[in-house]
């Protein structure tokens, strides 16, 4: 019984170390150069194991779900359109963290395809003396220049991690906020809860690996002609025709939509 009672007791502390840990992060950004009163809010995931962590969206896995469920019901029949307009994102990349090789992985769509890259560059960190609390975790102040902003972090050793949302981390803690000095990007730690597993992030279209400035290229010729970005290569699908509706009237209408989301989009994150 006690060999029994051992081999219990082992099971369980693997399982408890091998849990996933997610924090959840508000995101606040600026996203519309063209109105700095446009403020979008919303959540992300900061999925933390002892190999890698993923940052993505709150919404993707929401919309992933839906998307899966159609699938599996046989096509678009109850497709809620607006509840996966109501799921919309700025938040359309995910980052992962390899902690075993300490890469960092940045993915993101660009028209029908996912084009996915290896950060070239490191965080150089200025740790300052400051410190203060947020929430229930005392914090220390870092600073570093990092993708043409100024950003300014607040990190807690209270828990085991060197990570933060989106490409941050290397930080002798856990990063509980980070925000640019133009106030235009935070992110600030909400909660956090276990989890079994990594979800599964599903990826539509092809998958190309890039160096980041190609990356960067194929992002500037889609904002500019995004119609003519997604065209390259064949003819585009233009959603099925289901309605019988004029193809040169729904591509008009894809066009428009499309170029307002680059307007809306006009201020990233990273500047260069």
């Amino acid at each position: 019984m006690k060999k029994i009672g051992i081999i219990a007791l082992t099971l369980f502390i693997h399982c408890v170390f091998a849990q996933t840990n997610r924090f959840v992060y508000q995101v606040t950004m600026k996203p519309d150069a063209s109105d700095k009163n446009d403020i979008k809010t919303e959540n992300a995931y900061l999925d933390i194991s002892a190999e890698k962590s993923i940052f993505y969206s709150e919404n993707r896995i929401k919309r992933d779900s839906i998307i899966q469920a159609t699938i599996q019901s046989g096509g678009a029949r109850g497709f809620n359109r607006d509840q996966m307009q109501n799921l919309r994102s700025i938040i359309n990349y995910s980052i992962e963290k390899d902690k075993k090789d300490q890469k960092i992985i940045f993915k993101d769509r660009i028209g029908r395809d996912v084009y996915t890259y290896e950060e070239d560059r490191t965080l150089n960190w200025k740790i300052m003396p400051e410190t203060t609390k947020i929430g229930e975790y005392k914090v220390q102040k870092a600073e570093t220049d990092f993708g043409g902003r100024k950003w300014t972090a607040w990190f807690t050793t209270d828990l085991p991690y060197q990570d933060g949302p989106y490409k941050f981390g290397g930080l002798p803690g856990l990063i509980v906020k980070v925000e640019d000095d133009k106030g235009e990007y935070s992110f600030d730690l909400m909660k956090n809860y276990k989890i079994a597993d990594f979800p599964t992030l599903n990826q539509f279209g092809n998958t190309i690996k890039v160096k980041r400035a190609d990356y960067i290229k194929q992002q500037k010729k889609f904002m500019e002609d995004p119609m003519a970005f997604m065209s390259q290569g064949g003819s585009m699908r233009i959603g099925g025709n289901r309605g019988g509706g004029n193809p040169a009237d729904m591509r008009k209408r894809m066009e428009e939509r499309v170029k307002d989301e680059a307007k809306k989009n006009s201020n990233p994150i990273e500047l260069q």
